[in-house]
């Protein structure tokens, strides 16, 4: 099997374990709507992290051009998809026992969440960077500094325990990653 074939495979593995917790969570709200109240925010960065899936898997698709793989590579990109199953799993609990709900909850692990959330910027780069300079390059100056602003709000993120941030910031993130894709994909299609 060529290389790539493999790396794919896990990644899809990985990436559809993530997908299905973050669906799974959210179907609770229809399938027990009287046990745990939805909370705004804490829906509102499950669908992004849900539309930053989709984006990854995407992403991941020039993978394909690289033609020797090294072990430390395939464990990075790994280590990187496995980052975004933490994220689902730390908006999704197995159970909310200990908490007064989704919102006691999300605040409670906001430090875990963006820190987790902060490092997936990081490896973003890396993961750009393997696939070649010329890969790099070629998204401009928009990349790095959308990756550097949206580490340096997670940091404030964790810091941070006000409401109205959290609202602020979910929102922020969401419309700009949609603004980003459909800039990215959409141009590229014409």
């Amino acid at each position: 099997m060529e290389t790539f074939g493999h790396v794919r495979m896990v990644i899809g593995f990985i990436l559809s374990l993530s997908i299905a917790h973050l669906l799974k969570g959210t179907a609770k709200f229809i399938q027990h709507p009287n046990r745990e109240k939805p909370y705004w925010v804490h829906l509102s960065w499950v669908a992004y992290i849900f539309v930053l899936l989709v984006h990854f898997w995407w992403w991941e698709m020039p993978l394909h051009a690289l033609k020797k793989w090294t072990f430390p590579e395939y464990i990075f990109i790994i280590s990187f998809i496995t980052t975004f199953f933490l994220l689902c799993a730390l908006l999704y609990p197995d159970d909310l026992k200990d908490y007064k709900g989704y919102q006691d909850y999300f605040y409670s692990r906001r430090k875990w969440f963006f820190g987790v959330l902060a490092f997936s910027f990081i490896a973003d780069v890396i993961d750009t960077l393997i696939k070649g300079q010329d890969y790099f390059h070629h998204f401009g100056i928009e990349y790095p500094i959308r990756n550097i602003i949206h580490f340096v709000l997670c940091l404030l993120a964790i810091r941070i325990s006000n409401r109205t941030f959290h609202g602020a910031l979910v929102i922020i993130f969401m419309l700009y990653e949609m603004s980003y894709v459909l800039r990215l994909y959409l141009s590229a299609a014409t």
